[in-house]
């Protein structure tokens, strides 16, 4: 194992009832172009053969691989348990149902050298789990660094995922973090804390060496009440955080409009796919919370139609979605997404 201050990259790949896609996810981190890097696989308290498989790499690549065991604590504890025993001078995160190709390391750790950056974006492909079907690719247009502080509002359209970026350990040992994770949506919580500690610049690789795979079933696909009421009390805490740290108005503006993005938009979308849930009940509380906790997702000076003209189609797309959430056409607006998906063979990302 490389010693302490000697890392350049530290990925760590959280590991729950992953067996079967273990081995293609730690090959494509062993096949890295990028030296100085290790990997630390933490088993959350999996059932199946994860720890015995892992141990196995562990063995077999010693000086790369770290085997951290825990009792199961969900998917924010686990990548902790990595993040507290990385050594690297920045941290990634891949999840093992994933894979990487051998630019990943290299791609990130570069941009963030060559950037000064504190934070960097790589782009992705989401491939379909049997087909090996390339369903989109995302983020890997070339976009400027930025420093938040300057326009926060770039943050609103970057996604929220932690495993297609790295951060330098520095800011991760600064963050905030929470007392009560979500069930799901932990990478929205995690990203929005993470970009309140950032002291410096956010840059973009423009490539996609990431490959995220779209499993039937996965939870993301399956969102109850219960998963949602547990991602409201999570950004609670992560807007206290953002006001005891006395954060910017344009940074809690920020905040407000990723909240509308995710909790309004998407967690909704997810519902609407739900036959057990009362669609219009859930809008409404969705609705009141947002007033009471986010109040400036209603006119957001990073979802206007100035902003939204200078600054892009995913501003465009997120402005609609605040037009038809206004007029109360949530309902219909999800109704013809859900149309168009299931006809046009394409994912249009809100």
């Amino acid at each position: 194992m490389a010693t302490h201050g000697t890392t350049k990259l530290s990925i760590v790949v959280p590991c729950y009832k992953t067996e079967a896609y273990l081995p293609r996810c730690l090959d494509s981190l062993l096949a890295q172009t990028l030296g100085g890097i290790e990997i630390i696989c933490v088993n959350d308290g999996s059932p199946d053969g994860t720890l015995a498989l892992l141990r196995s790499y562990e063995t077999t690549n010693p000086d790369i691989v770290r085997v951290v065991n825990k009792e199961n604590g969900g998917l924010w504890n686990a990548r902790w348990s990595g993040t507290d025993v990385a050594s690297g001078e920045y941290v990634t995160y891949v999840d093992s149902d994933d894979y990487v190709s051998p630019t990943f390391a290299q791609d990130l750790y570069e941009t963030a050298v060559s950037e000064d950056a504190e934070i960097v974006v790589c782009g992705f492909q989401r491939v379909e789990e049997g087909t090996g079907r390339v369903l989109s690719t995302e983020m890997d247009a070339h976009h400027p660094s930025f420093d938040p502080a300057e326009d926060p509002g770039r943050l609103v359209e970057i996604n929220p995922a932690a495993w297609n970026k790295c951060f330098r350990r520095a800011l991760l040992g600064r963050m905030r973090r929470l007392s009560e994770p979500p069930a799901i949506l932990e990478d929205v919580t995690l990203s929005q804390l993470a970009y309140l500690a950032c002291h410096g610049r956010v840059a973009f690789t423009g490539t996609a060496p990431y490959r995220y795979l779209i499993r039937e079933g996965s939870m993301i696909n399956s969102v109850t009440t219960e998963q949602v009421e547990s991602v409201r009390r999570a950004l609670l805490e992560v807007r206290r955080h953002f006001e005891d740290e006395g954060a910017p108005v344009e940074l809690l503006a920020s905040l407000d409009a990723t909240v509308f993005l995710h909790l309004g938009v998407s967690m909704s979308f997810r519902l609407s796919c739900n036959p057990q849930v009362d669609l219009a009940r859930e809008l409404a509380r969705a609705t009141a919370y947002l007033d009471e906790h986010f109040p400036t997702w209603r006119n957001s000076p990073f979802i206007g139609i100035r902003y939204a003209l200078s600054h892009g189609a995913a501003y465009q797309r997120l402005l609609a979605a605040q037009l038809f959430y206004r007029a109360h056409l949530m309902r219909p607006f999800l109704a013809a997404y859900r149309f168009y998906l299931a006809h046009s063979g394409r994912d249009l990302k809100w």
